[in-house]
């Protein structure tokens, strides 16, 4: 059956005039050691350029459905956007439940990766490059921009993190704008976890804003259908859509990166 949704998504990226296949090497950044060669995903919106570009960290599950509609959105308004795949590369496919296989830390390395890559196209305005990630790519996203990494040598503006992890000691000393997007009722990724790292101090609160989405549950964004799931570890977990923090997020997300990557 994996097999057969992995085929099946394959043949809709690749009947899809927007999605093309690139490969890069993952590259040592902070204390985060090269990768594997990453493979993935490159939208490019309609037209000559040069755009600015976004990073598309995609969920514990893989690159996927989730993956392919985030892509697109973002070309649609007007972004070259790359979906770096970190899992397939390290002999993975999916980490739910055991996100520590791949951790968000090496998958900077990824998103280093794909900022260089992105830089080096004709068709994208160099150094404007932006971040967006769902879950265990929200945590790569949160990762990214603290201040030991220093991706805004690389040419990163600014970064979105739909409902991560967020942990007091790894996560204070942001150095690029950055938005969370957390719902109150996840219980994955736990917005109390947000509240305790806003409560404890970001090194520069001026760059951080969390929006808390009082009836979201994790995944709010995908319209799937309202579901619990078991993962690797043997914990359950809702997964519904909001149809209220859904578009407000969304809205926010495309105001935020229009300020930082225009």
């Amino acid at each position: 059956m994996i097999r057969l949704i992995a085929i099946a998504f394959a043949l809709l990226l690749a009947g899809s005039a927007s999605a093309q296949s690139v490969r890069f090497p993952s590259v040592a950044v902070g204390s985060s050691a090269a990768g594997p060669e990453i493979s993935g995903w490159m939208y490019k919106p309609s037209g000559a350029g040069p755009f600015a570009a976004i990073v598309l960290a995609h969920n514990c599950a893989g690159v996927g459905p989730h993956t392919d509609v985030w892509g697109k959105l973002l070309a649609s308004w007007g972004y070259v956007v790359v979906a770096p795949d970190s899992f397939g590369p390290r002999g993975e496919k999916s980490v739910c439940g055991r996100g520590n296989v791949v951790n968000g830390n090496m998958r900077v390395s990824d998103v280093a990766g794909a900022i260089d890559f992105l830089n080096a196209q004709p068709f994208v305005r160099r150094g404007d490059i932006g971040l967006i990630g769902h879950s265990h790519g929200g945590w790569t996203a949160v990762r990214a921009v603290q201040k030991s990494y220093d991706l805004a040598a690389r040419g990163l503006k600014a970064a979105v993190a739909y409902y991560p992890s967020c942990a007091q000691r790894f996560d204070r000393d942001v150095a690029l704008p950055l938005l969370i997007l957390i719902g109150d009722k996840d219980d994955w990724t736990l917005a109390e976890d947000c509240r305790k790292l806003q409560a404890a101090g970001f090194s520069r609160p001026e760059l951080v804003e969390i929006v808390y989405y009082p009836n979201a549950y994790h995944s709010f964004d995908s319209k799937a259908v309202d579901r619990t799931i078991t993962v690797a570890n043997g914990k359950s977990h809702r997964l519904a859509y909001d149809p209220v923090a859904a578009p407000d997020a969304e809205a926010r997300t495309r105001a935020f990166f229009a300020k930082y990557l225009r």
